[in-house]
């Protein structure tokens, strides 16, 4: 067998987006940046905070 396998290199991690791009802009209830631009117009929400806002509107009726 070699030794030298170069299969089992693991990659180097992605850029998260808050590393470059547009200015992203805010989440309303956390202040974490979001996948949306500083331009989008309503309540910008992150995925963690949609995901939560979701579970409590589905749950509230």
């Amino acid at each position: 067998m070699d030794d030298d396998a170069t299969y089992c290199v693991t990659p180097a991690a992605l850029p998260s987006p808050a590393d470059g791009g547009p200015p992203f802009a805010e989440c309303v209830l956390c202040r974490e940046p979001t996948e949306y631009p500083e331009s989008a117009k309503g309540a910008t929400l992150c995925p963690v905070c949609a995901w939560q806002e979701a579970g409590r509107s589905a749950c509230s009726g």
